[in-house]
């Protein structure tokens, strides 16, 4: 039951206080390790392909079992001082392996931009949150990136890291949030990175496997409860969630897709190079500002949602445990 009241009392510091500036966050700590671990193992001319796979497959090993060593190891020594201080430790870490409140922030932000500011402001907010060049976006290309990016980060951001956070704790959580780091530096299947980063994008596949499938059902869910149309997200869910080359991140923008009644994903620009990508959804109307809202307020709902059935289904496990 520790780990679920951490759990709970995580989630709420992320959710009223979100990732205020000026404290230091593990995870750019993590992108830093990433970025000279990569210069440092591909700084050999005779760099081949196999060795640049077997370069990213170490860094994909040691960078994810390190920072559970390293933070279990933490939280187990001061535990052995008091235990709560090991508590405490553990409730930090796990409310900074959540990012429900900022993710809403920056979403809003590019609403904002779009309703009052100039279009290049609106580029350049938007830019903030998505992996995807900008400068060609109009008005609804704008509110439909940020739209995805709110449906594919509730899964990143909220439940797969809370789903690890119930599991094992903010070592765990933290765990899960260096592999996702990894794959957002060098996860892509671009030239650069096509080998090594292969090895961090396919861990990430495997982490997110259920997490991604848990947010889909659970931003049903959210639609039936926040007034959108639960039946489409459904149906979409079912028919387009396996359209796009990552087996997870279609999930979770197919329901979205859905239940707002707009087309998302589709062709797009990433690193100056055209992509040629399926569209989800039917697309009775073209995005507005006002989705932006409607996504942030079904990506509260499944958060909460995802809370109560985590702790719940820990908390029966360990009653039944006890039981038996």
């Amino acid at each position: 039951m520790i780990i679920v009241c951490a759990a709970v009392l995580s989630f709420l510091l992320d959710l009223l206080l979100g990732d205020p500036a000026g404290i230091p966050h593990p995870v750019v700590l993590m992108g830093k390790i990433i970025s000279l671990a990569e210069k440092r193992m591909r700084k050999r001319p005779d760099l081949t392909p196999q060795k640049e796979r077997r370069a990213g497959m170490i860094l994909a090993l040691c960078l994810p079992a390190g920072t559970f060593l390293v933070t279990a190891a933490a939280i187990a020594g001061l535990w052995a001082l008091h235990p709560v201080f090991g508590f405490t430790l553990n409730v930090f870490w796990g409310w900074q392996a959540l990012a429900l409140r900022g993710l809403h922030k920056e979403s809003r932000n590019v609403r904002k931009k779009l309703e009052s500011d100039t279009l290049e402001n609106a580029r350049g907010a938007v830019g903030r949150i998505v992996g995807r060049d900008t400068e060609r976006l109009d008005r609804s290309g704008i509110v439909r990136a940020a739209v995805e990016t709110v449906a594919e980060n509730f899964s990143d951001g909220v439940t797969a890291p809370l789903f690890y956070l119930v599991l094992g704790g903010a070592p765990l959580a933290l765990c899960y949030k260096a592999v996702n780091t990894m794959d957002s530096m060098i996860g892509y299947r671009n030239e650069r990175y096509l080998h090594f980063g292969r090895a961090a994008a396919k861990l990430d596949d495997a982490a997110n496997f259920i997490p991604a499938r848990m947010s889909a059902l659970l931003l049903i869910a959210a639609a039936f409860f926040c007034g959108q149309n639960a039946k489409d997200a459904a149906r979409i869910w079912k028919r387009d969630r396996r359209k796009q080359a990552s087996p997870n991140s279609a999930q979770t923008e197919s329901v979205m897709a859905g239940a707002l009644g707009i087309r998302l994903a589709g062709p797009a620009w990433y690193f100056g190079a055209y992509h040629e990508k399926p569209w989800l959804g039917d697309g009775g109307r073209e995005p507005v500002p006002r989705d932006i809202d409607r996504a942030g307020r079904m990506l509260y709902a499944g958060s909460v949602l995802g809370l109560i059935l985590l702790c719940a289904v820990r908390a029966g496990c360990v009653l039944l445990f006890r039981m038996m």
